[in-house]
């Protein structure tokens, strides 16, 4: 069997085994912020330490943001005209634009963990570190927007506390002053990553409900997310002169399903949760067929 689809298959199985854990009651849907607690809070930081203390820096790295602000902005642009011509209710049209520019990172980041070297997970925290920026500040300030919040404050202190920012700043810091890693700090930093992947897609797992509603919606917002997300990746990476993993990392991520903070703003600022739960779940089932078919052509 390929060497690439015996790396992928675990990542697909363990997302099902959280899937088939929930509904025979042994995990619950909430189980899935628990995990995705930890991971974000310990051992994706653990990870990210790693990767960015061993990886090579590079110039090209510093427009990786910007790339992500850009194609969240572009889809927004784009879903902002589209969803005023379908008419829709102020909190349906809040979900659709958010599901629409958020990319679910968390998503394909097992895949490309199991796919790539260290020098791909560097890219990819880069990369999201523009992500989950536009994602607490235009992202949280769209949710307001539309929904019942008039207070349009955007809570930058979130964004700041993130374990992952914290890791990456400092695994920068020693990169660049050359300074080395104790061995017992490298196996515990080993120890502590080595779960992201399993942890995950367990949590995913978990949040998937195949539940679908508003279909003809649903297919609109897939199309911008997924195929407007590539067109964009593809288009920016051969406008910047990226090249190898680089490349690969960010039209993996330009192209992810929507992100489940779609379903989390939704919720916290009375949106249409029930499209934005469609959404995710959805597009997570999508994610497990074309992503690994789209880490195989490009």
């Amino acid at each position: 069997m390929n060497d690439f689809l015996l790396k992928i298959l675990p990542v697909v199985f363990v997302f099902f085994l959280g899937f088939f854990l929930k509904k025979i009651k042994i995990l619950k849907h909430d189980d899935g912020d628990l995990l995705l607690k930890l991971v974000f809070n310990i051992t994706l930081p653990a990870l990210v330490f790693m990767a960015m203390t061993s990886v090579k820096l590079s110039f090209q790295y510093l427009f990786l943001p910007l790339i992500a602000a850009i194609i969240i902005l572009i889809i927004y642009f784009i879903s902002f005209i589209i969803s005023n011509k379908l008419k829709l209710n102020r909190a349906t049209l809040g979900t659709f634009v958010i599901g629409s520019m958020i990319m679910n990172t968390g998503f394909v980041l097992p895949f490309i963990i199991a796919r790539y070297d260290a020098e791909a997970l560097a890219v990819f925290t880069i990369f999201d570190l523009g992500n989950m920026l536009m994602i607490y500040t235009f992202g949280y300030f769209i949710a307001m927007k539309y929904g019942e919040n008039s207070n349009l404050k955007i809570d930058l202190t979130r964004f700041l506390k993130l374990p992952p920012i914290w890791a990456l700043l400092l695994g920068i810091t020693f990169n660049l002053a050359g300074w080395k890693i104790g061995t017992a700090t490298t196996n515990i930093s080993n120890m502590l990553g080595k779960p992201t992947i399993f942890l995950t897609m367990l949590a995913l797992g978990c949040y998937f409900q195949p539940y679908v509603q508003n279909i003809r919606k649903i297919i609109i917002v897939f199309s911008l997310r997924i195929l407007g997300g590539l067109f964009l990746g593809v288009a920016l990476t051969a406008l910047f002169g990226l090249e190898g993993v680089t490349r690969s990392v960010i039209i993996i991520c330009s192209s992810a399903p929507v992100g489940y903070n779609t379903l989390v703003l939704s919720s916290l600022e009375n949106l249409d949760k029930d499209f934005a739960a469609s959404l995710v779940s959805i597009s997570l089932i999508l994610g497990i067929i074309y992503v690994p078919i789209l880490m195989l052509i490009i």
